[in-house]
């Protein structure tokens, strides 16, 4: 490879700079120029649907959103593009806006030389997916900001994430130096770059030559899982922490299975580890996206909706087991945050709620001591303190504390010499004051655009949560919200609408958002026994299967046969912080195939999961949602016909067992 780029995978470390008062002063002026400036200026992105791009509206920064328009002009004019990708609560996307975007120097380097695009991963995954491939194949490494440089037809020859902002102007200047004097060998690691991203995650093997699977195989995935297993704090071994609840599924599923306690073991530690830990809101409930430590303490402080939608059903099929009464309590108080902070009036779930406020990663969520004692009455902060391990220096920065449980309440009341129930209903009583103080803080910024898929996992979140608890109330929000989804997200023939914001639905939708909403269609049918519902998850399946599928593998593209033109279609395969949109759509297949007892989608399914036998087998971390379609299809299902004048009663008795 030609030593220029070379250099440009290799960027060397960012000096730091000592500022004097001079250079300080001229920084100001500098900075009160941008606000001036960017409060007199709108961008295309104020046009947008996404609040992230809206979010980049006031950027001097000359932005287009993805489309013909900004390919066309880079073609016209042979600049390379720019392609920015981030989404409305990432912490590190503000910084880079911040420190870049709004800088008119910046701004300038980049609109007289580059055509640069702005994209919100969670509207455009199909876009993200092929750049973030592209960074991944250059450096091994991925995350958000993602920023990928192409040529003007779109195809990538650098990707990386963060940069500070002199770290920015530097290969600003590299990239466009190389792109000018060494155009041939761009153009080669170009062709070179998409030809790996095109095999990257794509099955071309013929369906009829691929492996089988059966119990032993199943049963075996569990021992190569387990060397990662962190026992003692729960998840993954190291850090930082995801949730990863598909693992944790079907391992549920594993001791349900095989009897092999080991594997609720690893569950159970999870759960309560994350419960007693900063990713979970101490005092409204849900979950951060994941921890930056190996203790699940300290979190990245974004709510996502995904997130707390997995995480609300694993807890929910974890009470199913254990009948632990914490479990139910993470339940309710999860399904409170979401009802009061990312329900919209129609009944839509919305998308997230930022890490930052006022400028601040957390700043909404942390507590220095002295707050909590001039909030609570001395008796109940000193026993509040104890038990989230507050202190004077703080966990957190600027002395101030994340919330987190340390030791069990029993140990704490037993301590102060009082009942276990005094204790919990004294720091139920703080929870609620100091909440309410807190709602009085600037809180952080809500993405309002709704997702079919993430829509969906909260759907079935609901679900779950009826089936474990029998509380009606959530089969009336899941209800509210499928039709939400059906009026607005559906269209003719089972084709779907990706996106809904201020009234109006847009994007095709891609293979997550059919695979994940014929699911919880299929979940609303055990729970009501309404046909509706199940022929509808059919329609939506069979729309997928006429516009996704590969005849050849057997596999689902993530985009349609009549989707836009791009450098690649994709392949989504390995089970992620959300299980693979192949890996659900199989698992649609064969219950669909059951309920309707048509061996086609029996087949299309275990067809699927042939594919990735081997994979499941030998990297059961990335394809646990596999994992547990193999434990369905090895041992099989059997029907319960229930009849009778109190059939929906023994139903519900039925469903309330994992």
């Amino acid at each position: 490879m030609n030593s220029k780029i070379d250099y440009l995978l290799n960027i060397g470390i960012v000096k730091l700079f000592i500022f004097s008062p001079l250079v300080i002063l001229l920084i100001s002026c500098a900075a009160q120029e941008n606000k001036e400036n960017s409060e007199k200026h709108q961008n295309r992105l104020a046009q947008a649907s996404s609040p992230y791009l809206k979010e980049h509206a006031d950027n001097p920064v000359d932005w287009y959103e993805w489309g013909t328009e900004a390919l066309e002009r880079a073609t016209r004019e042979g600049k390379p593009l720019i392609i920015s990708i981030g989404y409305a609560s990432c912490h590190w996307c503000h910084v880079m806006e911040r420190e870049s975007f709004m800088d008119t120097a910046v701004a300038r380097l980049m609109n007289e030389n580059f055509v640069s695009i702005k994209i919100d991963r969670e509207e455009r995954p199909d876009i993200d997916q092929i750049y973030m491939n592209a960074a991944q194949l250059i450096s091994g490494k991925g995350g958000w900001p993602l920023n990928a440089f192409a040529l003007p037809d779109g195809k990538p020859f650098y990707a990386a994430t963060y940069f500070p902002k002199e770290q920015w102007k530097k290969i600003l200047n590299q990239i466009l130096a190389a792109y000018k004097k060494d155009n041939g060998n761009v153009l080669k690691q170009a062709e070179s770059l998409t030809k790996g991203i095109q095999q990257y995650e794509v099955i071309t093997i013929p369906v009829d030559s691929v492996a089988s699977y059966n119990h032993k195989i199943y049963e075996d995935i569990f021992p190569s899982l387990e060397t990662v297993i962190d026992y003692k704090s729960g998840g993954f071994s190291g850090a930082p922490k995801f949730p990863m609840p598909a693992v944790w599924e079907f391992l549920l599923q594993h001791h349900y299975l095989t009897g092999n306690k080991k594997a609720l073991d690893a569950v159970v530690i999870t759960l309560d580890e994350m419960a007693n830990g900063g990713i979970y809101d101490q005092l409204a409930g849900g979950f951060a996206r994941y921890s930056t430590d190996a203790d699940w303490k300290v979190p990245h402080f974004e709510k996502m909706l995904y997130d707390n939608g997995q995480l609300v059903c694993l807890y929910a099929h974890t009470y199913q087991v254990t009948k632990d009464q914490k479990y139910a309590d993470v339940i309710t108080k999860t399904l409170d945050f979401i009802k009061s902070d990312l329900t919209n009036p129609d009944g839509g779930f919305y998308s997230s709620l930022n890490a930052d406020s006022e400028g601040e990663e957390g700043k909404y969520y942390v507590w220095t001591k002295s707050e909590i004692e001039n909030v609570l009455e001395k008796k109940a902060a000193e026993l509040f303190i104890e038990y989230y391990q507050v202190t004077d220096v703080g966990n957190w920065e600027d002395s101030k504390n994340i919330l987190f449980v340390k030791d069990k309440i029993e140990v704490v009341a037993k301590s102060h010499l009082i009942t276990t129930e005094e204790l919990a209903k004294i720091i139920l009583e703080a929870e609620a004051i100091l909440l309410k103080e807190r709602k009085k803080r600037v809180s952080p910024s809500l993405d309002d655009k709704v997702l079919t898929s993430w829509n969906a996992l909260m759907l079935d979140g609901y679900l779950g949560a009826y089936f474990a608890l029998g509380k009606s109330e959530y089969l009336q929000i899941a209800l509210v919200n499928a039709r939400f989804l059906e009026k607005n997200m559906m269209r003719p023939g089972g084709q779907l609408w990706r996106n809904h914001k201020d009234g109006k639905s847009s994007i095709d939708a891609f293979l997550d958002d059919y695979a994940l909403l014929a699911k919880a269609y299929v979940r609303l049918y055990e729970a009501t026994f309404d046909i509706h519902w199940l022929e509808l998850a059919r329609s939506i399946t069979d729309y997928a299967t006429d516009h996704f599928r590969d005849s050849r593998s057997g596999m689902f593209y993530y985009t349609s046969d009549d989707s836009e033109f791009m450098v690649a279609r994709k392949m989504e395969l390995t089970d992620n912080v959300i299980p693979s949109s192949n890996s659900v759509m199989a698992e649609v297949l064969y219950r669909l195939g059951e309920y309707f007892d048509q061996d086609e989608y029996r087949n299309f399914s275990k067809a699927m999961l042939s594919q990735v036998s081997k994979d499941v087998a030998t990297s059961g971390a990335y394809y646990a949602n596999w994992a547990r379609l193999m434990g369905l299809v090895t041992f099989e299902s059997f029907d319960v016909a229930i009849m009778g004048e109190d059939t929906m009663e023994k139903r519900q008795q039925l469903l309330s067992h994992y």
